[in-house]
């Protein structure tokens, strides 16, 4: 697959994301983990979510056990990350993010940005309206540290 609208994926509630539908959309992409120190940023996420989702801007979540980190299954990771974080934007069913088995996704906007392996829990990657990925954020980097690039992305 050589463009980010190609790529589908299964919503924790079976429903098929189809990212044709994202064209012209400014796109934030997270492999999250509900037990994750860093899971917290989900609240973050979930503003951001509210506050530009109405001028073209998505927040996509991909929960991953790679690292040892997420829920029994997929409803529990869905039930524990609207009751404790307030998540309302959608989320994946669980992916892998490096190696044998890896989502197509992550290896697409790996090489994309130009960096390698998923070295931990909420790496983002901010896309643009283009479907090009503008950047790679840092695990440790916070949401709201994120929100100049947002606000960018949105102007074009």
């Amino acid at each position: 697959m050589t463009a980010l609208y190609e790529f589908k994926e299964t919503e924790m509630n079976g429903f098929t994301i189809d990212f044709n539908d994202y064209q012209g959309k400014v796109l934030l992409i997270v492999n999250t983990a509900s037990k994750c120190g860093f899971a917290p940023q989900l609240v973050g996420l979930e503003e951001l979510y509210k506050k530009y989702h109405d001028q073209g801007f998505e927040v996509l979540g991909l929960p991953t056990n790679q690292f040892h980190q997420e829920l029994g299954s997929d409803k529990e990771t869905s039930d524990y990350c609207q009751m404790h974080y307030g998540v309302t934007f959608p989320m994946t069913q669980r992916i892998i993010v490096n190696g044998e088995g890896e989502d197509p996704l992550f290896t697409y906007l790996k090489d994309a940005s130009g960096h390698g392996r998923i070295k931990w829990n909420f790496t983002k990657f901010l896309i643009g309206r283009d479907g090009q990925v503008i950047e790679r954020f840092a695990p440790i980097t916070k949401p709201e540290k994120i929100e100049p690039a947002i606000i960018e992305a949105l102007k074009e």
